[in-house]
């Protein structure tokens, strides 16, 4: 077994990323406020091509260098846009056509095996301490809950985040 090289990886140009296709959903960071996990966030959207992250309220925007350095460049390919309220985004959303799910511990939520992925949709995900917030809520059309056996019940928002935007590509783009 050996390692492969960079040039065997098949790595994208920036501008072959640009016109690629692209997994048809939205992730909405909710005062992420974390600069590493933003920057989680954008490497994580990088790798399986998502559309679009969205940033709200206190999440910071690129460009920033401490993003930069856990984004390792991917905030310079993954489109983004910012809004001063996550409830701002989620009625522009809306207005957009996009169905949307908080990623939350939740009455009636829906657990992630159990939950089949669209297109057309937007992921929220919330502050590190607080979750989704009680604004975002009323504009969800339902929750997706990862299930946990540990004694925490709670993940780092970028890793959930990645599971979700696995769980996304594979149901989306790979047909699995």
């Amino acid at each position: 077994m050996r390692k492969l090289s960079n040039d065997e990886l098949n790595r994208l140009t920036k501008s072959e990323y640009e016109e690629a296709d692209k997994t048809p959903i939205i992730i909405i960071l909710d005062n992420v406020r974390s600069l590493s996990n933003v920057g989680a966030f954008f490497r994580t959207a990088d790798a399986f091509r998502v559309r679009e992250l969205v940033l709200c309220g206190i999440t910071a925007c690129p460009p920033h260098r401490e993003i930069h350095k856990t984004a390792l460049g991917a905030d310079e390919t993954v489109s983004w846009r910012y809004f001063d309220s996550t409830e701002a985004a989620c009625k522009q959303l809306k207005t957009e056509g996009y169905t949307l799910f908080a990623v939350e511990q939740v009455e009636g939520s829906t657990s992630l095996q159990d939950f089949r992925f669209e297109p057309q949709t937007a992921y929220i995900l919330g502050n590190e301490v607080e979750g989704v917030s009680e604004e975002a809520l009323p504009y969800c059309d339902g929750a997706i809950e990862l299930p946990q056996e540990g004694t925490k019940h709670s993940l780092n928002v970028s890793v959930c985040a990645g599971i979700v935007m696995w769980e996304a590509f594979k149901g989306l783009r790979l047909g699995c």
